[in-house]
């Protein structure tokens, strides 16, 4: 086997242990659903469309720091309140699934 292998399942396991051992998740999963779980949401966080969302509202964080403790909204170009945005204004998240939003490019 490779280093890199190695150490890559490694830090896959790392991670998904912490996040099983240590998280408050509102489910009662079993392990290894747990385990599951944990790697579906880093997949998730890691493709480019939550980076590039993750890296704008880094932005506009920086840019606004009155906005502490509220969500930055793709849709609306705004900060809400947390149970606002993630409750699409009352909609549910249903219709929102899948929507592509603009996101502005920071510099590199």
């Amino acid at each position: 086997m490779s280093l890199f292998f190695i150490f890559k399942n490694l830090y896959l396991y790392v991670i998904v242990y912490t996040i099983t051992k240590f998280s408050n998740m509102a489910q009662k999963l079993s392990p290894k659903a747990a385990k599951a779980k944990a790697e579906r949401d880093l997949r998730y966080a890691k493709t480019d469309d939550r980076r590039m969302k993750k890296a704008e509202s880094q932005r506009m964080h920086r840019k606004h720091p009155g906005n502490k403790g509220k969500d930055y909204d793709h849709e609306d170009r705004r900060f809400e309140s947390v149970k606002q945005n993630r409750g699409n204004e009352g909609e549910g998240t249903k219709k929102e699934s899948g929507k592509k939003y603009k996101i502005t490019k920071g510099k590199k």
